[in-house]
């Protein structure tokens, strides 16, 4: 806990304070509890915190500029006195004064995205802040922000239902780790009743008559060389796998035991997991090229790299075998769809597909249900057979 050299907060001493790369709290040796947050922006806020029955209490006081040292003094001596007599604090000086989106949003890509997101995940919160969210309320303070501010800005993105659920949802999450840092108000989260647009499924499944198309394209485009050895390769294990497309791409030589007929994800979406390798997937392996400089299995064109993209390629292929509407995703929820046809329980498919929560293999529950109607059909008609007179 950092404290000021020469004792009080005073206007020189809080402009002569440090800008770091992380923000920082100085607090005041006179008055206990009352401090100056400075951002990596270079903004300074006169903060109080406090505890009282038994819980710390954090409450902005104001902007330093907007505030003089005198005056933030004064209004942080009465919010002590009025908590430990149990008052609740007025909000009204934190939503006025207290520190902005883009301050709070810098500290949370920083400190937060950076640091536990995968890359994807935290390149979708980059771009929901950069293009969304700080042009709308970047210069707010964070309690100022509405819930009919969030919901309008929820309604402009209504052409594009998935972007704007996804924005109100990156916005929610940073309100979830400032109120966890004493930087928002508890409770206050704008987003809690803002309604998201109904996702539309938009999953396919590959029938058995697609499936030996796609096979038959794919051997097709290798032989002519249209598309690379290693995109048939990664095409290949999707479909016999049901990996996720980074599962595949980003997999090392040394997570494959082919002898013990498995692969070792150590960085998959859901944490470390491990999956089978059937016989047809171990030849697809087999048969690839070990390069002495590329520690990757499915290579790239650049030395010692791997293949980063598969989209340009699944174009040609999907044109080639008239299965345009089938994204590359689609090759795991055809192999969920497959297991679920063969008998496969919901459970079996979670572990399959590496799945955490049951919730997430419940999207296939209706599959499940088709397949138990053919059974139960197949099995009636066979009963009916018997049944009919001679």
């Amino acid at each position: 806990m950092a404290r000021l050299n020469n004792g009080t907060i005073s206007r020189r001493t809080v402009e002569a304070l440090p800008v770091g790369d992380r923000e920082a709290v100085f607090w005041d040796r006179e008055l206990s509890g009352f401090g100056v947050r400075v951002y990596p922006s270079g903004s300074k806020v006169y903060v109080v915190q406090t505890r009282s029955g038994g819980k710390s209490r954090r409450v902005t006081i104001g902007r330093h500029g907007l505030l003089t040292a005198e005056q933030a003094r004064r209004k942080a001596a009465g919010v002590i006195a009025g908590i430990k007599a149990g008052e609740e604090p007025g909000p009204a000086a934190s939503r006025a004064n207290g520190p902005t989106l883009a301050e709070v949003g810098e500290r949370y890509l920083r400190e937060h995205v950076a640091v536990r997101c995968k890359p994807t995940t935290a390149g979708a919160y980059r771009h929901a802040l950069n293009r969304f969210l700080l042009p709308s309320f970047g210069s707010l303070p964070l309690a100022a922000i509405s819930r009919d501010q969030v919901a309008s800005l929820h309604y402009r993105l209504h052409k594009t239902p998935t972007m704007a659920n996804q924005v109100v949802d990156t916005l929610s999450r940073l309100f979830v780790m400032a109120e966890a840092w004493g930087l928002a108000p508890a409770g206050g989260n704008p987003c809690r009743f803002v309604k998201k647009y109904q996702k539309r499924s938009c999953e396919r499944f590959l029938s058995e008559q697609e499936f030996r198309r796609l096979g038959k394209v794919l051997s097709e485009l290798e032989a002519e060389g249209k598309v690379s050895a290693s995109g048939i390769a990664a095409f290949r294990l999707l479909m016999l796998t049901g990996c996720r497309r980074n599962e595949i791409l980003t997999l090392r030589w040394e997570d494959v035991d082919l002898e013990g007929g498995e692969l070792r994800l150590r960085d998959a979406k859901t944490g470390a997991r491990w999956v089978a390798l059937s016989p047809a997937a171990t030849t697809v392996l087999a048969a690839l090229q070990r390069l002495p400089d590329n520690p990757w299995v499915i290579t790239g064109s650049r030395t010692g790299m791997r293949l980063a993209n598969l989209n340009a390629q699944w174009v040609v292929v999907r044109k080639r075998a008239g299965l345009e509407d089938v994204r590359i995703h689609d090759l795991r929820h055809s192999f969920a769809s497959r297991a679920l046809a063969l008998g496969e329980g919901l459970a079996m498919i979670g572990k399959l597909l590496g799945h955490r929560q049951v919730q997430t293999t419940a999207r296939y529950a209706h599959l499940a249900r088709e397949s138990v109607k053919t059974s139960a059909a197949r099995i009636a008609e066979s009963i009916a057979a018997d049944m009919a007179p001679l």
